[in-house]
């Protein structure tokens, strides 16, 4: 396995993984400006893959009864309630849509608080750190881009979860077997998109090739900002950040530390082949010690007897 197999731009990642004429890679865009924080991704999520309820008391601290990702909970609408400045300006509906249902109240013009509210997923890195070091071969980059965990081959060992710079992927208590999204691969294979993103109603989560998706970002972004939303941002999109970008990316309102996302992800397994090399430096270093510390004697022993 090579440096440019770890980090580092990578246009292919499905070609990489040894599917040949596999089609454009696809993922989410989530325009957090527009959630709602209704749910229903949560809801439509469990409901389709069949994941069983993880918990349904509130946390206190918000509206939020799901807490974070899990092996049970593939979505998370995180709610935020923070101070917005006096003359914050509203946030305007998306490009071809004349009204924005409900979400108007998420971020209020000119009001005390504001929701931020955003449905968080698994991100199917470019550079998956799970599927570098899943020793059974579970996970698996699929000829769609997506990164899959296949359950019957999971073997327990919790390896993906630190390796994870999201905190995304977890073991279920009942079986130690490891879980989270897939991106409804079941759906994409017979053409349907995932169904977390058809049931959502203010098109917060959208599907579609990932290319076509950083375009439209990139639109909405530049909307936002003419606006007077100069808070606006994408999060994950860049093929040159530390996990060669990512296959579910976000429009955020405010910095990725506020929703519980790292400020500069990096994939953890970047820095394996450097390590393996010092091992192997000091390995060699070792062995030359051991040697010369038998030799020695051996050798002192001749130029005294000479």
């Amino acid at each position: 396995m090579t440096d440019s197999l770890l980090s580092g731009p990578e246009p292919d990642p499905a070609g990489d993984a040894g599917h040949t004429g596999a089609p454009p890679r696809v993922g989410f865009f989530t325009d957090t400006s527009v959630c709602i924080g209704c749910k229903a991704c949560e809801v439509a999520c469990k409901e389709w893959n069949a994941i069983p309820e993880d918990g349904l008391s509130l946390t206190g601290m918000s509206y939020d009864n799901t807490g974070g990702l899990g092996a049970s909970a593939w979505r998370h609408v995180a709610f935020i309630e923070q101070s917005a400045p006096p003359a914050a300006p509203a946030v305007p509906a998306p490009e071809g849509r004349t009204q924005l249902p409900l979400a108007t109240d998420a971020a209020p013009a000119g009001g005390e608080f504001r929701w931020l509210m955003s449905s968080d997923v698994c991100k199917h890195c470019t550079h998956a750190a799970c599927l570098d070091v899943c020793p059974t071969g579970s996970l698996f980059r699929t000829e769609f881009g997506t990164v899959v965990v296949q359950e019957d081959i999971c073997n327990g060992c919790g390896y993906c979860v630190p390796a994870c710079p999201y905190g995304v992927i977890d073991q279920r208590p009942s079986d130690g077997r490891a879980f989270k999204c897939t991106l409804c691969y079941d759906r994409l294979g017979v053409g349907l998109e995932p169904a977390c993103a058809k049931a959502c109603p203010t098109e917060s989560i959208q599907f579609g090739p990932l290319d076509e998706l950083r375009a439209r970002a990139a639109l909405r972004v530049d909307q936002l900002h003419a606006a007077g939303v100069t808070d606006a941002r994408l999060y994950g999109h860049d093929p040159e950040d530390g996990v060669g970008g990512d296959g579910a990316f976000f429009l955020l309102l405010d910095e990725p530390e506020v929703y519980g996302l790292p400020p500069d992800p990096v994939v953890t397994t970047r820095d394996l082949p450097a390590m393996w090399k010092h091992a192997g430096a000091a390995a060699l270093s070792l062995a030359g010690g051991m040697a010369l510390s038998f030799a020695l004697p051996t050798l002192l022993q001749r130029k005294v007897r000479r």
